[in-house]
């Protein structure tokens, strides 16, 4: 009886043994999980971007160590821009009743967002609107000179790259009807979404003149990633000196990133 009880005992310690030692095993793995987890985590930088100050568009790149230090960089003043016939019109497939999810205030514009189905085609690669937000004045000049007020109409493809066509505005006693249609839902503030699902005809903001500049650069904001397709047209719209006032009054004072060096880079323009 008493060498069965050992035997008893014995098995019995084996079997913690084993439980322990998987236990602990299970545990060695799942922190591991947990850690590589937290490794892929981008690492969120203690100061937030800003347009002034020691947080503004001169200190962006000190803010984080991947930000905005390229050297294809964006926006860039517009000068000795080349011609070409190969240049055609900007594949542009939007539909006459494009839906706005919603418009919000960010902190840093105030952006308008859409419900899929608009897209444009850039050398044979599609790329989705996503959403459009204004600048005040506007980034990118145009040989020196500088607009009051830009829209841009920013695109993302499937393999997450950007396509950004940049509408110039132009102070003038009343709207393209499209910015009347926008103002609508305006002011915002900071912080604050307003549902909007509502429909209008994309294809009546540009310009009458589709004629546009070209070139390789960056998103104008942080991250500042490169290989982003610009696209900056020529003939700038009517902005009411109203909506450009109410902008100014919710959107931080100059909401804009300095013109950048070209390096290099060819601006194209088309016929």
């Amino acid at each position: 009886m008493k060498e069965i009880k050992i035997s008893i005992v014995v098995l019995l310690s084996i079997f913690l043994t084993a439980c322990t030692s998987k236990n602990n095993k299970e545990a060695d793995e799942s922190q591991t999980e947990v850690s590589e987890l937290q490794k892929d985590e981008p690492s969120v930088p203690d100061k937030q971007w800003t347009y002034k100050g020691e947080t503004g568009p001169d200190h962006w790149a000190e803010i984080d160590t991947n930000y905005c230090d390229g050297k294809a960089q964006s926006p860039i003043d517009i000068i000795d821009a080349v011609v070409s016939e190969d240049i055609t019109p900007i594949d542009i497939h939007y539909n006459n009743a494009t839906k706005i999810h919603d418009v919000t205030n960010n902190g840093h514009s105030i952006q308008y967002n859409f419900s899929e189905g608009d897209y444009i085609n850039v050398e044979g690669k599609k790329y989705s609107l996503k959403q459009f937000h204004f600048h005040e004045p506007a980034e990118h000049t145009i040989k020196g000179v500088r607009y009051p007020i830009v829209l841009h109409l920013a695109h993302m493809s499937a393999d997450n790259e950007y396509a950004v066509i940049a509408l110039l505005g132009e102070e003038k006693s009343s709207n393209n009807p499209v910015f009347e249609f926008l103002n609508s839902y305006l002011p915002l503030q900071v912080d604050e979404k307003k549902e909007i699902n509502e429909s209008f005809n994309m294809n009546s903001i540009f310009p009458e003149d589709k004629s546009y500049f070209t070139y390789t650069g960056s998103l104008t904001t942080p991250p500042c990633t490169e290989n982003v397709k610009w696209f900056v047209m020529q003939q700038a719209l009517p902005v009411s000196n109203e909506l450009i006032s109410t902008l100014q009054e919710i959107m931080p004072i100059n909401n804009y990133r300095k013109t950048q060096p070209l390096n290099g880079r060819t601006i194209w323009a088309s016929n």
